[in-house]
């Protein structure tokens, strides 16, 4: 095993990681992590334990002078938004109208800001009210980047109105591709125009831009994309988790370090309730020969860690990314999964193909260690934790439409069932005032036994 994996990566993986000077000089810029509220200025722990400073921001007011030739910018705005997936009466089409035609006056201002307030939320955050995003574990920076207040004061000193709303735009091109194809689908194909709109929406949901370099990966399509200025560089086929209480939620973390040669800490509904810690004190010739180290506490507790190895269920990687989910990407000894075609299989957590090319390349990338330092980590069967100086986002994402990793639009099959309370949503009138933080149960993974 040693041998052939050296020899795989000396030779192979040189080639591998000969990524192009600029994937390997560019920044790393991480996904902020903003809070649920507070005030501009304040220190505040957000969920995943880091730290964020909230820049200070003017206060504007929530009504603002609109002049005729400005709203009648904002009603073509409005008229035109079904191009963008929405739908102009959800944005007081008539009342707008009805006010122009009456000339400047209170009421103008009124109309015109709430009408221009609440598309700002729904191109910068989406349309999708929280209740309806279905495992959404991610806070949205946006609205702290761009605060309504001052988008609105920008577009009205610019007169720019039109501008002012197409910069809220995801920068990815998978939304301009969705919006593209929504304007060639006829009206009358009403299901694909609901699926082309949820999925726009769900792009929305993310933070606009993602950053300079990024893993993505899109869990109905089981594949995962290193991504540098928008390019994709490296994609990996993935296993992800079984639908029910094991589906892999959505999130946007941040990998901090790669773990080579992990260690399996066996949760202890197998070592108690499966008989495992018994098994292992009472034979150990078994133990050794399945890579289990067992200890028995004075009170009896029984702890069974699996040592690094190629049968260790983690397989020979895992990237650190802490959040309360305990989900992370790691490696896997069953890596003939990757040959079928559902791979909805894990308990939660996401195994990669290729898995130690992915460890190496984020390690190299974030300025962890060299190639020549990393081949000798990796292949010194001892458990190393290679901490990054560059951290890197990854977005674990669900698209039921989106492209796929050779650049064509296509459909996944929508294995968690997501794509219903997202539909529903855009049958019943627009939200106002979303929360921006799900109130859904955080499920940690315990495990991610290969039972499969």
């Amino acid at each position: 095993m040693t041998f052939s994996l050296r020899t795989f990566l000396v030779s192979g993986l040189a080639g591998a990681l000969a990524l192009p000077a600029m994937a390997q000089d560019l920044p790393v810029v991480p996904a902020p992590v903003p809070p649920a509220g507070g005030n501009p200025g304040e220190v505040i722990a957000v969920p995943t334990g880091r730290i964020l400073t909230l820049p200070p921001v003017l206060d504007y007011p929530a009504v603002m002078p609109w002049p005729v030739d400005r709203a009648r910018a904002l009603l073509a705005a409005v008229e035109g938004i079904g191009a963008e997936g929405l739908d102009p009466k959800d944005y007081r089409l008539a009342d707008l109208r009805t006010a122009i035609a009456a000339g400047a006056s209170p009421q103008l201002d009124e109309v015109a800001s709430q009408a221009f307030t609440w598309l700002v939320e729904d191109l910068r955050d989406g349309r999708t009210p929280m209740e309806a995003r279905k495992q959404w574990f991610v806070v949205d920076p946006d609205p702290d980047i761009l605060p309504t207040g001052k988008v609105m004061a920008d577009a009205l000193a610019s007169g720019d109105i039109a501008g002012a709303l197409a910069a809220l735009d995801p920068t990815h091109p998978d939304y301009a591709a969705l919006r593209d194809e929504l304007a060639k689908t006829p009206a009358s194909d009403t299901k694909r125009r609901a699926l082309i709109r949820a999925n726009m929406d769900r792009w929305r949901w993310l933070q606009r831009d993602l950053g300079a370099q990024y893993l993505l990966t899109n869990v109905p399509e089981f594949q995962l994309r290193l991504t540098v200025n928008n390019k994709i560089i490296r994609t990996y086929r993935t296993i992800v988790g079984k639908p029910g209480r094991t589906a892999t939620p959505q999130l946007a973390e941040i990998v901090e370090g790669v773990i080579f040669n992990p260690t399996w800490t066996v949760p202890q509904s197998i070592v108690k309730g499966e008989g495992l810690g018994a098994r292992a004190l009472n034979n150990p010739a078994w133990a050794r020969a399945n890579g289990y180290k067992a200890t028995q506490g004075a009170n009896g507790y029984v702890s069974v860690v699996q040592q690094p190895g190629p049968n260790n269920s983690l397989g020979l990687m895992k990237l650190d990314m802490p959040n309360p989910h305990a989900i992370f990407l790691h490696d896997t000894p069953s890596r003939n999964l990757f040959n079928q075609d559902n791979r909805a299989l894990s308990h939660g957590c996401i195994r990669t193909e290729r898995a130690l090319e992915l460890a190496m390349t984020i390690a190299i990338l974030g300025q962890g260690a060299t190639r020549d330092e990393a081949v000798e980590i990796s292949t010194s069967g001892e458990y190393t934790r290679v901490p990054v100086k560059k951290t890197m986002a990854v977005y674990i994402t669900y698209f039921t439409m989106a492209r796929d990793i050779g650049g064509e639009l296509k459909t996944f099959n929508d294995i968690y069932g997501r794509d219903a309370p997202v539909l529903a949503s855009f049958e019943r009138p627009r939200v106002a005032n979303r929360a921006r933080v799900t109130s859904e149960e955080v499920v940690p993974i315990i495990d991610d036994l290969q039972t499969s």
